[in-house]
């Protein structure tokens, strides 16, 4: 373990006088000699021990006093009044709530227009009417299920997002004049590109527990933000702050899946708790999870291209998100999709409109990625086959598109940094063989077939627009006690992706003491405060950073056996230009960017695609630890190709989900994991915690797009529409004619 820390200065870093640069340090090891060590070296993560022995307590396993064990009664229709619910008789120790339990039946998530429970209509089959809990969940199962739900005025359900008559949300963006760009055009090329469902298959199902405790409505589970759930109690039950504590108890995987969903949980077993005076647990079983819980988006997205002397002069985009019965966090998720419309490129005329469409389904809401992966595939997908219709070699039309330093983005905004789309480009295609293996696979026969395909992407870190400043409004403590140990307090959550350790990697490096002198409880907010959610690949970028400017100040104070207590606020980067109401600015932070390139092979008699390898190129700052980064990007990587190839997930007429099991829903295991090679363009962020940026979810932009282009040069077609199925690439085919 480390010693003591020094850190040397250099390099971005100092132009805000961080002093830190790319975070070199010089640490004494354990037989008192002197290693030079970079920041981004790694470290055994904090929770290994207790996760790898099985001894990590998740909230299903924490013993609680008295708990009742939840179930939900759902919907068995998908568009209809709710005329009344009728109950069994309940043994004793059962207790039921519905709507009429709710002071304001209303979950806050983006707005407050999803209900806690059904009211007047329901919208889904498997909207939640009301929940029976009982010490005997099985119990609690039968009773739900001999509960009478009376009906009327049913009506057809809707299960498609381009059929609907109602869109939650209707935004529009733009600059330049297309109209003139269009009209002056050598020719204009249109597509459309749609995306599925994915789920996101975390390991953990959902699980939330509610209680009260001298007058303070109490949850805890399995959650990425704890104010998020803090507030949607607050409002539902009409208290005040001081009277809500939500803490976070051990989560095993999310991957956006709990952003949103545990405000609903808590909010609906917290009904029950404060009827019965008992604590509540609502655990979903692992098929209840898939059917009823938020999954990516299903995109429909329409792009049409102005070209003009071999260059696209501008872009017309019409992004359709299926949002599903309830907003959710949909308008956000469509707020990132239309911004990232333009991809990586440089295109001064644009026009995008992007609407959420009302379905009768269960709400979609955060997946990794945030709609950048369905507009990454559109926008990667479209450049590659404009490139092919003008003739000219892929790489080489893309590079002369790509943005540079002073561009400005979709947003009217501007790239305050060099994208390093170019050299990072360069050397993914080097690493992976692009250029001989694409000459390869040129005129392939046989039933197996080799293709290559890449895709250069970023991902805007933090909140969207001014929701740092103005919203999220970060607030990061340290607390040294006077045995000296120094306490990271936030409200940002560990779930598999290292945050823990990498909180305090950082607060141990900027303070120069050991890493085993600091510590990082689950939050709690009773005790933490709001450092924002655990979302948008802000974590490290923002509460880190505040991680970081606390210890620098605590060092700076240091008084050793004194309890000390330090605390930093967000603020803006200087540079960034405001963003108003209409969406014109820099919406984001800072950009990670990335290059991934995907080799498949596609079994022409049955139409299976398969991964034989995939290269990364990242440039995420500097890195905090890389074997945790590394563990994100093949993670990432992976979800990503799975999303292009293999996670096939749709509704029936009812529009419930047809894939109810892990049996059915195909998520790729380690056997189908295809070689990986990842490499880390470091180019240090000058506002970032030793120059890192978001990493997160940039690691699952662009793996799709390369996927599908793959199997477009494996199979001669053009694919637009993922996932590439064996029924989706024969059907391709059929339409283009080929004889395979």
């Amino acid at each position: 373990m480390l010693a003591a820390v020094l850190i040397e200065s250099g390099g971005k870093g100092e132009r805000c006088g961080m002093g830190i640069g790319a975070g070199r340090q010089r640490v004494i090891n354990g037989e008192g000699g002197m290693d030079v060590r970079p920041i981004y070296e790694p470290v055994t993560r904090i929770d290994l021990q207790q996760k790898t022995a099985g001894e990590a307590k998740y909230e299903a396993d924490v013993p609680r006093e008295g708990v009742l064990h939840a179930v939900l009664v759902r919907a068995q229709k998908a568009n209809a009044a709710l005329c009344g619910v009728e109950y069994p008789p309940l043994p004793d120790g059962y207790f039921a709530a519905d709507a009429r339990d709710m002071p304001v039946n209303r979950v806050h998530i983006t707005d407050d227009t999803m209900p806690a429970f059904a009211q007047e209509r329901v919208y889904y089959v498997g909207e939640p009417v009301a929940i029976i809990a009982g010490p005997d969940a099985a119990v609690a199962a039968e009773l739900a299920r001999r509960t009478a739900v009376r009906y009327g005025d049913e009506r057809p359900a809707v299960t498609d997002a381009r059929a609907t008559q109602e869109f939650f949300h209707d935004f529009h963006i733009g600059k330049g004049d297309p109209d003139a760009a269009f009209a002056a055009a050598d020719f204009v090329m249109e597509e459309e590109f749609a995306t599925g469902l994915q789920e996101q298959m975390y390991l953990e199902p959902q699980v939330m527990t509610a209680w009260v405790e001298d007058g303070v409505l109490c949850a805890a589970g399995s959650l990425q933000c704890p104010y998020y759930v803090h507030e949607a109690l607050r409002k539902a039950f009409a208290l005040d702050g001081a009277h809500v504590r939500v803490c976070q108890t051990m989560t095993g995987g999310a991957f956006g899946g709990k952003e949103d969903f545990p405000s609903i949980l808590a909010c609906q077993a917290a009904a029950l708790a404060r009827k019965c005076h008992k604590p509540v647990r609502l655990a979903f079983e692992r098929g209840e999870d898939i059917r009823f819980t938020t999954k990516r988006h299903p995109s429909y997205i329409r792009l049409r291209s102005a070209v003009k002397a071999g260059r696209v002069t501008a872009l017309e985009a019409d992004i359709i998100l299926d949002a599903g019965a309830y907003t959710s966090l949909s308008m956000v998720v469509l707020q990132r999709s239309m911004f990232c419309c333009t991809g990586v490129y440089n295109i001064e005329n644009l026009r995008c409109r992007g609407r959420t469409a009302r379905t009768n389904t269960p709400p979609n809401g955060a997946f990794r990625g945030f709609g950048g992966p369905q507009s990454f595939y559109a926008i990667e997908s479209h450049m590659s086959h404009l490139a092919k219709r003008l003739g000219v070699e892929e790489a080489a039309f893309k590079r002369a598109h790509f943005a540079r330093r002073g561009d400005g983005t979709a947003t009217g905004g501007e790239y305050f940094e060099p994208p390093p789309c170019e050299a990072m480009l360069a050397r993914a295609l080097e690493i992976s063989g692009y250029a001989q293996k694409r000459k390869a696979f040129s005129g392939q026969t046989g039933r197996m077939r080799r293709g290559i395909g890449f895709s250069v992407f970023f991902h805007g870190c933090g909140f969207t627009g001014n929701g740092e400043r103005d919203f999220i409004k970060s607030v990061v403590r340290l607390e040294k006690d006077e045995e000296d140990r120094v306490h990271v307090r936030t409200a940002n959550t560990e779930m598999g992706q290292g945050v823990l350790t990498a909180f305090c990697k950082i607060a141990a490096s900027a303070l120069e003491i050991p890493l085993e002198q600091v510590d990082y409880e689950l939050p709690d907010t009773a005790l933490c405060p709001n450092s924002g959610p655990t979302v948008a690949s802000r974590s490290v970028l923002i509460p880190g950073q505040l991680v970081a400017r606390a210890a620098r100040r605590l060092k700076e104070n240091w008084q050793s056996g004194v309890y000390q207590l330090v605390e930093e606020h967000y603020q803006d980067p200087p540079h960034r230009k405001p963003f108003s109401d209409d969406f014109v600015g820099d919406a984001y932070i800072a950009y990670s960017w990335g290059v991934n390139v995907v080799e498949v092979e596609v079994d022409t008699l049955t139409m299976q695609a398969r991964p034989v390898a995939a290269w990364g190129v990242f440039d995420c700052g500097t890195p905090i630890d890389r074997t945790i980064l590394r563990g994100q990007a093949e993670g990432g990587m992976l979800q990503a190709i799975a999303q292009a190839l293999c996670e096939v997930m749709d509704v029936d007429a009812q529009g419930c989900v047809r894939q109810q099991a892990m049996s059915d829903y195909m998520i790729p295991t380690s056997a189908d994991a295809p070689q990986m090679q990842v490499e880390f363009y470091e180019d240090p962020y000058y506002d970032g915690p030793f120059g890192a940026r978001g990493a997160g979810e940039l690691m699952t932009v662009g793996g799709a797009p390369a996927a599908a282009l793959a199997v477009e040069n494996a199979l001669g077609i053009a694919v637009h529409q993922i996932p590439a199925s064996p029924e989706q690439l024969l059907a391709e085919v059929k339409r283009h004619g080929n004889a395979l």
